[in-house]
């Protein structure tokens, strides 16, 4: 057993500080990713700061209308609040489609955006990987990648990012706040997780030591109507194999507006603005649902163990979009 220190924080100031004082320090929040990374010897922290008493668990009304989401919000806590419920029903059915109960009431919306890919061979230190390991291969694109990515991937790495969340977020142009030493920052969502390219090591923007502190959600009209959909290979407590968050605004048979979202299929989240532009103005028809989910997925490149996701993908897109549209319709 690798020893570490652990500090509890009083404030977001002493946090970063104590952070930043140690280069191979880690923050804990409810440890749910965290903590499994340190039994297996992935992650081996010299120091764990500990945020979990930090006053940042509220859910609060932002100036223009949108929604602050503190960063130590318990996940449970996120899926049951009425406004979430009600601005932005996507994201409580996102959140609840993920973990199980007990592991939704320790983890943490700052945490969910940070938690590590799946990937076996990523769990397993005996085992080559970029991510882990820089330059030392990518074992799953010649091995076992049924669950890995479509899109956005490279010849580095090819794993996905696990969260449900933050493919909602994702939908609904969110942004994430945060602090270090040198004062706070913000990130849109879009810009947080950063391309794998050939430094899948580097999976976020954050910069070094950085707190994030919370989440804005901004004011979207659409977002009162919207889904989470999510397939996996089992009924419950399983990551995704492929999802979707989906907003529709129709009028007269005629999109006018559209958020997409795909998960399970990239390093990140993966908003799918090409085929919001295909959708809108488009007739709200299965035949034009399909093919702006065409659009989106002609730049797949799966390997020869998950092509089924780009099928996958396509039909879930038309699905949800189709019952979005069917209820806009009442």
């Amino acid at each position: 057993m690798r020893e570490f220190d652990y500090r509890r924080a009083d404030d977001v100031t002493g946090a970063v500080a104590l952070l930043g004082a140690d280069p191979d320090a880690r923050y804990l929040g409810g440890g749910t990713n965290l903590v499994d990374l340190m039994k297996t010897g992935v992650e081996r922290p010299a120091r764990l700061v500990d945020v979990r008493s930090l006053p940042l668990d509220r859910i609060e009304p932002a100036a223009d209308g949108g929604l602050r989401v503190g960063a130590t919000v318990t996940n449970s806590d996120l899926a049951a609040h009425p406004v979430v419920r009600e601005r932005y029903p996507a994201l409580t059915q996102a959140v609840l489609a993920g973990a199980s109960g007990q592991l939704r009431n320790m983890a943490t919306v700052g945490g969910n955006l940070l938690q590590r890919t799946r990937c076996g061979y990523f769990a397993d230190v005996t085992k080559p990987c970029n991510k882990r390991a820089p330059g030392s291969g990518c074992p799953a694109v010649e091995g076992e990648h049924r669950n890995h990515a479509v899109l956005g991937a490279s010849e580095h790495c090819v794993a996905v990012h696990p969260s449900d969340m933050g493919v909602a977020l994702t939908a609904f142009d969110a942004t994430v706040a945060y602090e270090t030493t040198d004062g706070p920052g913000e990130l849109p969502l879009a810009d947080f997780y950063l391309p794998v390219g050939d430094t899948p090591h580097r999976e976020t923007a954050l910069p070094p030591g950085a707190l994030i502190t919370h989440v804005t959600l901004p004011p979207a009209r659409l977002a009162a109507r919207s889904r989470y959909r999510k397939v996996r290979e089992r009924a419950s407590y399983a990551f995704a194999i492929g999802s979707v968050a989906a907003a529709l605004e129709v009028s007269d048979g005629v999109v006018c507006d559209a958020r997409l979202a795909f998960g399970a299929v990239a390093s990140r989240p993966w908003r799918a603005r090409l085929a919001e532009r295909v959708l809108t103005g488009a007739p709200a028809t299965a035949e034009y649902f399909a093919a702006a989910a065409d659009a989106e997925l002609a730049a797949a490149r799966p390997l020869p163990g998950n092509g089924y996701k780009v099928t996958l993908l396509r039909n879930l897109v038309v699905a949800v979009l189709s019952e979005l549209a069917e209820e806009a319709t009442r």
